[in-house]
Formats: C-alpha cells, sequence, structure tokens
C-alpha cells in the first residue's frame, strides 16, 4: 500500500528577535507597562491634590497657583530636557540597565516629595522624579521595539498607549481615597511600593539591549534644551501671575528661551553626534506626527488642570468624587487604543488622527458652555467622547514616530516621542494656566475691594486664593464667593476655546501631512528601517 506523501515541516520563521525573548514578548510588555503606570500615575494624582496641597498648613502646605504649576512643569521639564541624553544613554549603555537607575531614582524622590514641608522642597522633589522618569519612559518604548517583531509593533504601542489611560484612570481615584484618608504626602508615598514591585520584575524578565554602534553623547544640546524650556515657560507662567504680556519679567524669559531654542536647533544640524537628527523633521508625515502627541497632550494636560479646580471649587465634588468624575476622559484609553490599529488599517493614520483631533477640539469648545448647574452627565459625556479622540491619534502617531528609526536606534525615537509628549503636557498647563490666572484676575479685581491691600495680590491670582482671603473676612467674605466663581468660569471658557482652536489646527496639519491609507498596505508611514532593509543583500 502506497505510503501518502509525507508534508513538510512548516519552517520556524525567520526573527530578528531571539526565540527566548520572543516567547516571553507579552510578560515583558506587562512589566514595561507597570514601570509606565508609576511614571504617568504620579501625574494624574498631583492633579486631582492640586486644590488639597493648595490649602493653608496643617490641610496642605499653601501652595499658590503658579507653584502649583511649577509643581507639575518641573517634572515635566526636567523629563523633556533630559530625554535625549537619557535616549542616547540606554541605546550606548542598555536600555534595561537606565530603566532600572531610573526607576530608583524616581522612587527615593518620590518618598522625599512626601515628606516636602514647603512648596518649593516639592518643586525640587518634582524636578529629581522627572530626572527618574527620563530614563524610565525612552527605556520601555526602546525594548517595547526589541523584543517585537515589526508586524506586531503597532498591538504592542497600542497596549503601551494603553497603560498611560490606565494610569490616568487609576491616579484621580487613588489620589482621592488616599487624600480622604491620608495627609496630602500620601499621593507621592504611593509610589514606592509600585516601585519596588516593578525593579523585581524587570530584574527578573525584561532582556538587555542596546546600540551595537552608538554614537557620542551631546550634552551641549541636553543643556541647551533644559535652559530653553525652562526660560519659555517661565515667561509664560509669569505672564498669567500679572495678567500683563508685555512686562519686561514675561518678555525677557519668553524670548531668551526661543532664542536657546533656536540655537539647540543650529547645534544639533551642525554636531557630528546630534541626540535628535533633525533630518528626519524634513518628512511632513514624521513632523506631523510628533507634533500630533504635543497637542493631544497639551488638551489633556491643561483640561485636566482646569477641570480639577472647576469639579472641586465651583461643583463641590470632594478629590474623590473628583477623581472618580474623570474616569471617562480614560476610560476609552482602556477600550480603543489597543484596537485603534484596525481603524487606522481600514481608514487610514490620516482620517482617524484627523477626526480624533476634531473631536478632541470639539470637546474643548464644549468646556465654554459648562458653568454651576451643567448636569453631571453632560460634562460626563464630553470626557468620555475626549478621551475616545485621544485614543485614536495616539497610538498611529505612536508608530509613526518610533517605526521612523532604525530599530537600534529605538531610544533615540522614544525620546522623541516622549519628549513632544511631556513638551506638550508643560505648554499645556502653562499656557493654559497662564491664561486662567490672567481672565481670571480681570473679572475678580473689580470686587477685592474689602481684601486687605497687603494681600489682594495673591487673593486676585486663582479662585482658591479668592476664596481663602473670603474666609479670613469672615461674615464679610461671603460676598466674594459667588464673584469668585463667576470670574473662574469666564475664564475657564476663554482657555476651553484657547484650547480648542489649538486641537482644530492640529486637525488641519494632520490631514495636510499625514499619509492616507495605500492601495494595498493600507496606512503606510515612510520609516528609516524599511529604508535599512531595503539596502541589504537579499
Amino acid at each position: 500500500m502506497a505510503q501518502p506523501p509525507r508534508t513538510p515541516h512548516a519552517r520556524r520563521p525567520v526573527r530578528d528577535i531571539p526565540e527566548e525573548v520572543h516567547r516571553r514578548r507579552w510578560v515583558i510588555l506587562a512589566v514595561l507597562m507597570l514601570s509606565l503606570l508609576i511614571v504617568v500615575l504620579d501625574n494624574s494624582i498631583l492633579n486631582v491634590a492640586v486644590k488639597t496641597i493648595a490649602s493653608p498648613p496643617p490641610i496642605g502646605i499653601g501652595a499658590t497657583q503658579s507653584q502649583l504649576e511649577w509643581a507639575i512643569n518641573a517634572y515635566a521639564l526636567v523629563f523633556a530636557g533630559l530625554l535625549f541624553t537619557a535616549g542616547l544613554l540606554g541605546d550606548r549603555l542598555g536600555r534595561r540597565r537606565t530603566l532600572l537607575f531610573g526607576t530608583v531614582v524616581f522612587g527615593i524622590a518620590s518618598a522625599l516629595a512626601a515628606l516636602a514641608d514647603s512648596a518649593v522642597e516639592l518643586v525640587v522633589q518634582r524636578a529629581v522624579m522627572g530626572l527618574g522618569a527620563a530614563f524610565v519612559l525612552p527605556a520601555t518604548l526602546a525594548i517595547l521595539m526589541n523584543v517585537f517583531e515589526r508586524e506586531e509593533q503597532p498591538r504592542a504601542i497600542g497596549m503601551w498607549v494603553t497603560a498611560v489611560g490606565v494610569a490616568i484612570a487609576v491616579g484621580p481615584v487613588t489620589g482621592g481615597l488616599l487624600l480622604e484618608h491620608f495627609w496630602w504626602g500620601s499621593i507621592f508615598l504611593v509610589n514606592v511600593p509600585v516601585v519596588i514591585v516593578s525593579l523585581i520584575a524587570v530584574l527578573a524578565l525584561v532582556p538587555e539591549s542596546r546600540d551595537p554602534a552608538p554614537g557620542r553623547l551631546d550634552p551641549g544640546g541636553a543643556a541647551l534644551s533644559i535652559v530653553g524650556l525652562v526660560l519659555l515657560v517661565s515667561g509664560i507662567i509669569r505672564g498669567g501671575e500679572l495678567s500683563d504680556a508685555t512686562h519686561w519679567s514675561v518678555l525677557l524669559p519668553v524670548v531668551a528661551g526661543l532664542l536657546v531654542l533656536v540655537g539647540f536647533v543650529a547645534h544639533e544640524r551642525r554636531t557630528a553626534h546630534p541626540a535628535i537628527d533633525m533630518a528626519y523633521f524634513r518628512k511632513p508625515a514624521f513632523s506631523a506626527a510628533v507634533g500630533g502627541i504635543a497637542l493631544v497632550f497639551f488638551a489633556l494636560m491643561g483640561v485636566t488642570f482646569v477641570s480639577v479646580f472647576y469639579l472641586q471649587t465651583v461643583r463641590g465634588f470632594s478629590a474623590l468624587q473628583a477623581g472618580l468624575l474623570l474616569l471617562p476622559l480614560a476610560a476609552p484609553q482602556l477600550l480603543f487604543a489597543a484596537r485603534s490599529r484596525l481603524v487606522v488599517r481600514r481608514f487610514g493614520a490620516r482620517t482617524v488622527c484627523t477626526a480624533g483631533l476634531l473631536l478632541v477640539a470639539a470637546c474643548m469648545a464644549a468646556f465654554a458652555a459648562f458653568d454651576a448647574a451643567t448636569p453631571v452627565w453632560a460634562i460626563e459625556l464630553v470626557l468620555f467622547a475626549q478621551g475616545t479622540g485621544m485614543a485614536h491619534v495616539m497610538p498611529p502617531v505612536t508608530v509613526a514616530v518610533m517605526q521612523s528609526l532604525p530599530r537600534e536606534k529605538a531610544g533615540s525615537a522614544s525620546a522623541i516621542n516622549n519628549t513632544f509628549r511631556q513638551i506638550g503636557g508643560a505648554l499645556g498647563v502653562a499656557v493654559l494656566g497662564s491664561l486662567l490666572s490672567a481672565a481670571y484676575r480681570r473679572g475678580i479685581e473689580q470686587h477685592l475691594g474689602p481684601v486687605p491691600p497687603g494681600v489682594r495680590d495673591a487673593a486676585g491670582e486663582s479662585v482658591e486664593g479668592t476664596l481663602a482671603a473670603a474666609q479670613r473676612l469672615g461674615p464679610a467674605g461671603e460676598a466674594l464667593v459667588g464673584p469668585a466663581h463667576t470670574a473662574f468660569l469666564n475664564a475657564m471658557h476663554v482657555t476651553a476655546l484657547c484650547s480648542a482652536t489649538v486641537a482644530a489646527l492640529g486637525a488641519v496639519v494632520m490631514a495636510a501631512f499625514l499619509p492616507g491609507r495605500g492601495p494595498e498596505q493600507g496606512d503606510r508611514f515612510p520609516t528609516g528601517e524599511d529604508d535599512r532593509r531595503e539596502s541589504l543583500p537579499r
């Protein structure tokens, strides 16, 4: 009897990733998401706690609105300024090693921030936390790109973006629960046990990877970027405090910051080993992608900063209630971010990202209609829609940036991605916070007559300052409460419309420069890795 022909065994697919690493890639991704969680979690917790920290001792530390903005921006600016160098160090020394270093620094600074007894000390510790985070975030994305094959990277990046949504969702609720039962410093102390678990998991599971031919470091470029960003944002915040964009103390740092950043670009174009290769920005699709990242986080951080004061001060919700009310902003990240690649595959990145940013713009504009009696369900619906828009922008633009550079330069690509994300968030808080402060001061100044001259400036800086002054005045201060709420709402409306305009402009950029849907491959971004592979012998 004739034997049936033997079916040849299927060949094992040829992979760039070692088989042992490939088998545990999803477990490694879970560890990376935990590392990412602690970095993003801290920002979302702080946004809920700003009202408590602004309260006088012993409840808080009496931080002013500008100090609260610096507590957020000190972290973001140090983070953004050091990302270039941190990404290059990861490519050179090993991404696992830099991830461990950053996690340790972040954990120690978190413990010290919990014990801060002044706003200045809190700002300093937040800056050190930014130093640690600068080594954590680029390492997570760089490791991801080196444990997943190219065809699985969009799905993995979508899950990485989902981790941001988890942190945004968990942060406000965790912060609210902690503030209900403990002192304000507990929002930082909670990072310590998560850091310990993350360190153990990274040591046990995450493989080491590095660039086999790294270039030299660029300390000059890193220094220029830090100085430029700090000067620029400090000028913006000062303008909000004074309600005067023409004052010398505003114009001087803004102009100086812009000049330093121009010098940074010139330096990067001349140096033989730049922290960031400016040639990538000549590609319209790449520039549109990194710009989209910045704009999405501009809207996210700005609206979160404003909405916390709206929910807690004007609407009277507790910190925990405010955290729960912000959940709809993060829930779509969990629902849609990991699957957004399927929508991009069908409609193309241009259509998906443009529609996502237009939805974000519409939601920001809706904030201009909120008042003290707006139904809670309407607020939740707007927040959910805004989160949905962001969930369909962040994954495709992150994939575009990460796949634009060869895999061995994954640290540099991650640094670019996260730098623009942090710059967008920092500018969102600074610009929208300054607009809020300036508009609020204009609306409340005429009502501050009963307030003693020595504290009138502080009372007019923010709604919290006015309400604190009203409380010190006793029964005579009750007349300030209504005007304070009205002035804040008017200021919030101005801020919301400005943010909506910026998001709409970003949608125009996406529509103009992102690639459309190809006839066979669907959406396709030009990538450095493709160029490199095409040059190899077949």
